[in-house]
C-alpha cells in the first residue's frame, strides 16, 4: 500500500491572519486560556498585527462571532476560547452542545480551521488546572492546532 504522510511545515509569520474569539464568562479561566494561546502564537512569530481578538459574553455566543469573522474571509484560522463549568442544572449540557456543534459546523462549512479551546469542566478545579500557564494549557493547545491545520490545509490544497 502506498501511503503518503503529510506533516505541516513549522508555522511562522507567513501563516496569515488569525482570529481569537474568547468568552468573558468564567473570565479568570478564559483569561488563562487566552494568555496560553497568545504565548504559543508569539513563540511561532505571529505578530500582534496579524491577530484579531473578539470578546463575547459567553460560550453560547462564540459560534456567531466565529461566523462573522469567517464571513470576512480574512483569517486563515479562528481560535475559540472559553469555559463552561457544570452547575446544578442542565444548562451546562445545552451550552456545551450548542458551542461545540456550532464551531464544528462552521469549520466544515467554511473550510477554515476553527480550533476548539472551550473547556467543558465538571468543576472549577478542573477548569483552572487546564488554564494554567504551563504545557497543559488548553488555550495553547488550541493555538497549536490552528497553526498546524493552516499548514496542513495549504499542503492538501496545493
Amino acid at each position: 500500500m502506498n501511503q503518503r504522510f503529510l506533516k505541516a511545515d513549522p508555522p511562522g509569520p507567513d501563516s496569515g491572519r488569525i482570529a481569537i474569539v474568547v468568552s468573558r464568562f468564567n473570565w479568570p479561566v478564559a483569561e488563562g486560556l487566552y494568555e496560553g494561546a497568545l504565548a504559543v502564537l508569539r513563540r511561532h512569530d505571529i505578530a500582534d498585527d496579524l491577530l484579531t481578538v473578539v470578546h463575547v459574553p459567553g460560550a453560547f455566543e462564540i459560534p456567531l462571532a466565529v461566523r462573522a469573522l469567517l464571513d470576512q474571509k480574512r483569517h486563515a484560522a479562528v481560535i475559540a476560547l472559553g469555559a463552561v463549568i457544570r452547575g446544578e442544572t442542565s444548562h451546562y449540557d445545552y451550552i456545551c452542545e450548542a458551542c461545540a456543534g456550532g464551531i464544528a459546523r462552521l469549520a466544515l462549512d467554511y473550510g477554515v480551521p476553527v480550533s476548539f479551546g472551550v473547556l467543558t469542566a465538571h468543576n472549577a478545579d478542573q477548569a483552572f488546572a487546564r488554564s494554567r500557564a504551563d504545557n497543559n494549557n488548553k488555550g495553547g493547545e488550541a493555538a497549536r492546532a490552528a497553526l498546524e491545520m493552516i499548514g496542513l490545509l495549504k499542503q492538501l490544497r496545493a
